[in-house]
């Protein structure tokens, strides 16, 4: 049974940034934790916990010592709070999200609506919205909720990183429509896209389709999303322990990517495992 698997499968560089930083910082630092999980992969979690890092949900909940600020990011406020309680700071934020933050700022500044094309619970979209400022801000996911937006008069638009660029060109087309002015700052990841590509070219050649990585992480279901589209039998597993014998009847050609919070090691092990029910 052939196996193929993309080449950009695994880490982006603000997640192996961040993962790299995180576990410096607990060979370094006694008491410290993270707001947040460091990137959306249970098991690299675990792996730092196993390390003394601990995860916490609230800047209240978090010791004296040092805190390790998630690849996502966090919103303006919780800085600012991290920042009065005279913790060491380790700020794993990606540099791409940074550069979101920073445009939304900007925009917030000059007098624009402020746009952003992403998912409204996930925390780097919050932290972006966080640094709008006293803007009007709207989150909108895809393009049939920008049509219900009204009509404005200066409009900026920020995108969450991994969002798909045809979603953010979709909101862009009808934001045109909705607004007398327009500025749009290409937020997405180039990894993102790279990766989303690799995967629809992959999951065309194959009998059934692998996308790696946490539940929760938005870029990987996004991955699965992106592939099932195209091949029905496509999983979403986060380890080997998900993966059913009785999926490979009659395959003779399998795919595999994963996503950006996915270590290499447990894309190997799922390689290794693919290949023994192969035979």
């Amino acid at each position: 049974m052939e196996i193929v698997l993309a080449k950009s499968a695994g880490f982006c560089f603000g997640v192996r940034r961040a993962t790299q930083m995180a576990f410096e910082a607990a060979a370094e630092h006694e008491n410290i934790c993270s707001l947040g999980p460091v990137i959306h992969s249970p098991q690299v979690v675990k792996r730092l916990a196993e390390q003394g890092v601990s995860v916490v949900a609230d800047v209240e909940d978090i010791p004296p010592g040092s805190v390790i600020v998630r690849s996502h990011g966090v919103t303006l406020e919780e800085m600012s709070s991290i920042q009065e309680k005279n913790l060491t700071i380790v700020d794993a934020t990606c540099p791409f999200v940074k550069k979101a933050q920073e445009y939304a700022a900007g925009l917030s500044k000059e007098g624009y609506t402020v746009i952003i094309v992403g998912e409204m619970e996930h925390p780097e979209v919050q932290g972006i919205v966080s640094y709008s400022g006293n803007a009007v801000v709207h989150v909108v996911a895809d393009a049939e909720q920008a049509v219900a937006l009204p009509r404005m008069k200066k409009v900026g638009i920020v995108a969450q990183t991994t969002q798909l660029y045809e979603n953010l060109k979709d909101v862009m087309d009808i934001c045109l429509t909705k607004s007398q002015e327009l500025r749009v700052f290409n937020t997405i990841c180039d990894a993102t896209s790279v990766r989303q590509n690799e995967a629809r070219e992959i999951a065309r050649s194959v009998d059934l389709m692998f996308v790696i990585g946490g539940h929760a992480s938005a870029n990987t279901s996004r991955l699965a999303r992106i592939c099932r589209e195209i091949q029905p039998q496509t999983w979403h597993i986060e380890t080997t322990e998900e993966i059913q014998p009785e999926w490979f009847d009659g395959v003779a050609k399998v795919g595999v990517t994963a996503g950006a919070s996915t270590p290499r090691w447990l894309i190997d092990e799922v390689i290794t495992r693919i290949a023994e029910l192969g035979k």
